[in-house]
């Protein structure tokens, strides 16, 4: 096999973008390998399909930056490659009126960052969605869906077409520096490249420490589960539907999500998966279990959030209580409406002081780039983490 400027390891949408980003727009030599024998397999293929505005991040911040020209990148690369999507906005409701101060920053948020968003009452509420309950709503314009499967397909099969070598089924097993490159062992043999790029996901910080690298930050996978709605609730929701986040917790709660098949998804929860790739309570590795478990910022996390994620718990193993939590969004929400759907699992970093990474991170090392922290929005933002991270590849390559 011949060497490669860049060998990219992840098969996902970052690791696919990056890719097109240097073969595609750049006349780049890369090769993709993936553990995998499909594109997609893990983060991307297991989320809820949402092309994100940019509402939520730290103005400044790269989340904020290149979610908002993600978004509308993500749309021009939609229209033109024929894959389906829709932009048809979200409601961020306050359920109660001491969610509107809240409700109220996430406003002056969203005009800081550019997003299109403006504040509603109750009744323009109903407007777009009748059985919301809420005393006050954020109309955010710029939210859409999207088959990220789909995306990554057409990303593939363009990389295919521009001579890039793209290797399922292969996974990193170790990796040599040397003066002039790197070198990739995998099961079938050695791939050999000038760049690494490591969009491993799950296993980012993994893939660090085979390349030599003693990153800062450990993953921690955190599963989302999902139920959806039956065919004959669909009705109740029209489109997507969130609740004012709570500043003191990590994550966004559980929200409402007419996918681009007509279906529409509740959730997710977050519970600390017991597997990296591990969708189901069965899925164990003790390997897996003994990384976290090691990790001295696992049990400070633990400490800071311990009645939540009791609360979490209970919410996963009971249909009731998960219900409960999307009748406070639409009241009309019974039990017997939802149905258990999949779950996706989170790639979240972490630090030794117990504090969740909040922003993207990337690691640089001579002849090496390693995305260590690339949760949502990073299917929105993909293509434009791939034209950040190819600046840093064609910097190494000079």
């Amino acid at each position: 096999m011949r060497e490669s400027d860049v060998v990219v390891v992840g098969g996902g949408i970052v690791g696919l973008a990056t890719a097109h980003e240097l073969a595609v727009n750049r006349g780049r030599s890369v090769t993709v390998l993936e553990k995998e024998t499909t594109w997609a397999a893990h983060q991307t293929g297991h989320n809820s399909g949402v092309i994100h505005a940019g509402l939520y991040y730290k103005p400044g911040s790269l989340k904020a930056r290149m979610c908002v020209t993600g978004n509308a990148a993500m749309v021009r690369f939609a229209r033109e490659h024929g894959i389906p999507h829709e932009v048809g906005g979200k409601l961020v409701v306050a359920i109660t009126a001491d969610e509107v101060p809240r409700l109220q920053v996430l406003a002056d948020r969203a005009a800081a960052n550019g997003v299109p968003a403006r504040m509603i009452d109750a009744a323009e509420a109903r407007e777009y969605e009748p059985e919301v309950a809420c005393v006050r709503a954020l109309r955010v314009e710029s939210t859409g869906i999207i088959d990220y499967g789909r995306v990554c397909q057409v990303l593939a099969d363009r990389l295919v077409d521009h001579g890039a070598q793209l290797r399922g089924g292969s996974p990193a097993l170790a990796i040599r520096n040397s003066s002039t490159g790197i070198e990739v062992a995998t099961p079938t043999g050695v791939v050999r490249g000038k760049v690494l790029v490591n969009c491993a996901g799950l296993q980012a910080d993994r893939v660090a420490r085979l390349a030599g690298r003693r990153p800062a930050a450990r993953i921690v996978p955190f599963r989302g589960e999902y139920y959806e709605l039956r065919p004959e609730a669909r009705g109740l929701v029209r489109g997507l539907v969130y609740p004012v986040p709570d500043p003191a917790l990590p994550f966004l709660g559980v929200h409402l999500t007419r996918g681009i098949d007509g279906s529409v998804h509740a959730g997710p929860n977050a519970v600390l998966a017991l597997r990296r790739e591990g969708y189901r309570w069965r899925d164990v590795s003790v390997t897996d279990i003994l990384d976290t478990a090691t990790f001295p910022g696992t049990w400070k996390l633990a400490r800071k959030y311990a009645r939540t994620g009791v609360d979490e718990v209970l919410r996963s193993l009971s249909r009731a209580r998960f219900a409960a939590s999307l009748a406070r969004l639409a009241p009309r929400i019974q039990p017997d409406d939802i149905v258990r759907a999949g779950a996706g699992v989170r790639a979240q970093a972490m630090l030794p002081d117990g504090s969740l990474v909040d922003d993207f991170l990337f690691e640089l090392a001579p002849r090496q780039v390693h995305v260590l922290n690339a949760p949502s929005p990073a299917a929105t933002s993909s293509l434009q983490i791939g034209e950040h991270i190819a600046e840093k590849v064609v910097d190494q390559l000079l």
